[in-house]
């Protein structure tokens, strides 16, 4: 009766499918948001985005990732398909990037933002919820970089506090010099971001990011209002 019980409650549960591109986000969705999301009754999993037959993880263009959106969005109707890709290298034919007004965008999230608006009017299913992350998923890691106390010697969590007391998380810019990941290898050359990098988030917390990155916490009320009411906002 338990083993009944438990099936029926998980499959009550509303599904959301999460198109990451790299084992980084993998990690972060399954250690963090999935089961935060689980105990309101949002099942969320994270999918990997293919890069060719037998190889996952990275974006090498949007003519890739397109068909992987459209097969989630047709394939469970029932269900929610969502992102998580990096502003920072996002390649140039991602909808948005290709159009007059992407050189009119002055800051990052504005940038996501319309990035996020081509894609869904392209990608054109109501089940589908794009995130674009401002400017990559190591910005999350400046919400509170005395998180890196544990991995690292204190002057690296200073050199990272100081970037941090300069700037906003979602504000750090995308110059291949200047990203969030190249400050934190600056300071940390040892920093592995597939290894660091979830187990930093998780000790930060959904509710510090919430607070400090406007861009990420504008995506998660979208999720919340899944749990709410089991539709999207738009």
């Amino acid at each position: 009766m338990e083993e009944k019980s438990a099936w029926w409650e998980a499959d009550a549960m509303t599904r959301v499918y999460l198109l990451v591109e790299g084992q980084t986000e993998e990690t972060f969705v399954r250690e963090l948001l999935a089961p935060h999301y689980a105990r309101m009754g949002l099942y969320l999993t994270p999918i990997l985005v293919g890069t060719s037959p037998g190889h996952k993880g990275g974006i090498v263009g949007y003519a890739k990732v397109r068909p992987q959106i459209e097969r989630l969005c047709k394939r469970d109707r029932d269900a929610y398909v969502t992102t998580m890709f990096d502003l920072y290298a996002l390649p140039g034919d991602f909808p948005g990037k290709t159009s007059p007004q992407w050189q009119h965008q002055q800051t990052g999230v504005n940038k996501a933002a319309l990035v996020e608006k081509e894609l869904a009017a392209d990608i054109g299913q109501r089940n589908f919820i794009p995130y674009i992350q401002v400017h990559e998923f190591e910005a999350l890691m400046f919400v509170e970089p005395k998180r890196f106390e544990e991995w690292a010697d204190k002057h690296v969590v200073c050199k990272l506090q100081d970037i941090a007391a300069t700037s906003a998380p979602e504000d750090i810019n995308d110059h291949p010099d200047t990203a969030p990941s190249k400050r934190i290898l600056a300071a940390m050359p040892a920093y592995q971001k597939t290894v660091h990098g979830p187990l930093i988030a998780c000790d930060i917390g959904l509710d510090a990011m919430r607070e400090a990155c406007p861009h990420f916490a504008a995506w998660l009320e979208r999720l919340d209002a899944l749990v709410q009411t089991g539709t999207s906002i738009q």
